[in-house]
């Protein structure tokens, strides 16, 4: 027997150094309003998910070496390029010119704290 949920991937969780910094990056980036979740035995933002969506956040942890973890790819709220502008202007680094696959397009970034991530637009 094969095991085929609906969603594979349940949760993300991205790594940052400083939360508040994380935060402020991840919301100018994606045009978003992360949601600070302080009830907990530690602090971390939630990114904002539609009702019975797959969420993520981002916690106070040790990222892995630049560039080297996993790769989270998030949504673009516009543009591909309105995108990477802002990504890179907010102080991450586009690593790649945009890829084309059949749902859409995306290009790898590095943001601040060295995590490897996919920004991408359907």
């Amino acid at each position: 027997m094969t095991f085929v949920p609906e969603h594979f991937t349940i949760w993300t969780e991205i790594p940052v150094t400083d939360l508040d910094k994380a935060i402020t990056f991840y919301n100018e980036v994606f045009q978003t309003e992360l949601t600070l979740v302080t009830d907990g035995p530690n602090d971390f933002a939630m990114f904002p998910v539609r009702e019975n969506g797959r969420a993520g956040h981002l916690y106070p942890g040790k990222p892995a070496a630049r560039g080297t973890g996993p790769t989270i790819h998030l949504a673009c709220p516009d543009t591909l390029e309105d995108t990477m502008e802002r990504f890179t202007k907010a102080g991450g680094e586009v690593i790649s010119d945009p890829i084309a696959i059949p749902a859409g397009r995306f290009a790898y970034g590095i943001d601040p704290d060295g995590n490897s991530i996919g920004l991408f637009s359907s």
